[in-house]
């Protein structure tokens, strides 16, 4: 394992914007949840503890060795990540075990992980690749820790980055029906994130990073050797907004608001076959769309019995496109509610089959075209909107797609995920005067 490297000294190719340090940029600052709903109050104080010029780490709740009910909330249960509740760069299966099964209409807590300072291109122990940014012990997750420095294995060429906690059953939940995932709230677990570009990916994969390609002996032993690039960055709070924060060469400030969503939500695939974290598909999965922050809804066809929900790849910020390969990855406890809707139930968001994920928000429907290839994403984007225009409001297909083509924004959520995506932002308040079948 490579010795720490402190402050302006960190490797230059990997480590690139390593003096913004935490204690240097967030002397002042304090988190805050991220919440559309309360917190379980099991779960302590909503503001993490300021002390020592930085934040204090929201580690995994005390006592709490795996899932368990959280007692005297009736239906809220807690889910840590542990070596034995989460999959390395695999999503579950219809062969996966739960970790822990709840009636429909629960609410489920998770401490999730990002990826970023624990791969083997970081070196696979945060305590030594976050003390290179005068991150301290104390500010450095448990769970992370522990899993890094667990037998779990990962092949950094060819296992998904992600860190998956989970599955959860739900019962009752069977083959045809949809679940219903509502993000109560996102709260932050650190003061600081990662965002990373590494060779043969991004949006301009052999343009980025530029740096020398990987060397024959980069190993976790030996992190320097695949120059990649990964930007440590602070989060920091000004009149009452959270940014991160990144400085250009001549060591100027650049902020970036901060919105936290959780990339990775998915079902279990109908397969006995691995299923790989980075591409997106039916069942959900690395959706890595920004819009899903507290607050939103996910409708995800069920594939098998139980459905079997899980989590991970957290952020606290993305653009659209997600382009250098990963977004602000940031640590994070998520709170759903999981509710199984059966054929015809009145909750579901339109009359007919649902077939394919789709979202909502308080302002936007939002219909979602996943393909490796960019232009059949956009097709199925607008293909997923006709069906929603037409099965939730009764529009005829010519004038659907003529009111798509005037009002509705289509964005790309991410293309380095294999599989591309394309989302589109349908608002709500232009069909307030119709009646909804």
């Amino acid at each position: 394992m490579p010795p720490p490297r402190g402050g302006e000294s960190g490797g230059a190719n990997r480590n690139q914007g390593s003096v913004m340090t935490l204690r240097n940029l967030l002397a002042s600052s304090s988190m805050v949840a991220f919440s559309a709903a309360p917190l379980l109050a099991q779960q302590g104080p909503v503001d993490p503890v300021m002390f020592d010029g930085g934040y204090e780490a929201l580690q995994p709740l005390s006592g709490s060795a795996g899932p368990a009910e959280l007692e005297g909330h009736g239906q809220g249960y807690y889910v840590p990540s542990t070596p034995e509740t989460v999959q390395w760069g695999y999503l579950p299966n219809r062969d996966s075990e739960p970790v822990l099964t709840v009636p429909s209409g629960s609410v489920v807590t998770f401490d999730t992980l990002s990826h970023e300072g624990l791969l083997e291109d970081q070196g696979r122990d945060p305590e030594v690749y976050f003390a290179g940014f005068e991150v301290t012990r104390d500010f450095v997750l448990d769970d992370a820790v522990e899993i890094t420095g667990s037998d779990i294995a990962h092949d950094f060429a060819v296992d998904g980055p992600h860190i998956v906690t989970g599955p959860i059953a739900i019962e009752g939940a069977e083959p045809g029906d949809i679940l219903k995932i509502e993000t109560l709230s996102i709260i932050p677990r650190t003061g600081y994130g990662v965002i990373s570009n590494r060779h043969g990916k991004g949006a301009l994969p052999g343009e980025f990073p530029e740096t020398p390609v990987p060397a024959a002996d980069a190993s976790a032993e030996n992190p320097e050797a695949y120059h990649n690039v990964s930007v440590f960055t602070p989060i920091s709070e000004r009149d009452g907004q959270y940014y991160g924060a990144l400085h250009t060469a001549e060591g100027e400030r650049v902020e970036f608001p901060i919105r936290p969503f959780m990339g990775l939500m998915g079902v279990a695939s109908d397969t006995s076959e691995p299923v790989h974290s980075v591409p997106p598909a039916m069942h959900g999965g690395n959706l890595d769309i920004n819009e899903l922050g507290a607050g939103s809804t996910l409708y995800l066809p069920i594939e098998v019995a139980g459905a079997l929900f899980y989590t991970g790849d957290p952020h606290a910020a993305q653009g659209d496109g997600e382009v250098a390969l990963t977004a602000l990855e940031h640590s994070m406890r998520p709170t759903f509610r999981l509710t199984v809707l059966k054929p015809g139930d009145e909750g579901l968001p339109m009359s007919g089959d649902i077939a394919h994920p789709m979202a909502e928000t308080e302002d936007y429907w939002i219909a979602i075209g996943l393909n490796e290839d960019l232009d059949e994403a956009m097709k199925e984007a607008v293909r997923q909107s006709i069906g929603l225009l037409t099965g939730r409001y009764g529009m005829d297909r010519a004038t659907a797609l003529a009111y798509l083509s005037a009002g509705v924004d289509f964005e790309v959520s991410q293309v380095v995920d294999k599989t591309k995506g394309v989302h589109a932002l349908i608002p709500k308040a232009d069909f307030s005067a119709l009646a909804v079948d």
